[in-house]
């Protein structure tokens, strides 16, 4: 079984942003790239194989291994949505 881009579900849940805060990636299927879910930069996956070189990246907002203030924001709705950060109401 693979995910959306190719991957094998197992090796995504281990790969990280490169970058010094190591944040886990998510998959964002219509760009065909993992994108930090810390600082939203964006790393290719061609042929099914993950390009993970800073040099390759696309730089997120506020730029690589910066905190977008975006993901800040939607992290704070799902909080909202799920009840508190601990996802108790």
């Amino acid at each position: 079984m693979s995910t959306p881009l190719g991957l094998d579900p197992l090796l995504l849940e281990i790969l990280a942003c490169p970058c010094e805060r190591h944040a886990p990636l998510r998959e964002a299927a219509q760009s065909h790239s993992l994108v930090c879910t810390i600082c939203a930069t964006s790393f290719a996956v061609q042929d099914g194989v993950p390009v993970l070189l800073l040099d390759e990246a696309v730089p997120g907002p506020a730029g690589i291994g910066v905190r977008d203030a975006a993901v800040d924001a939607a992290d704070a709705e799902s909080d909202d949505a799920a009840g508190g950060p601990d996802g108790e109401a």
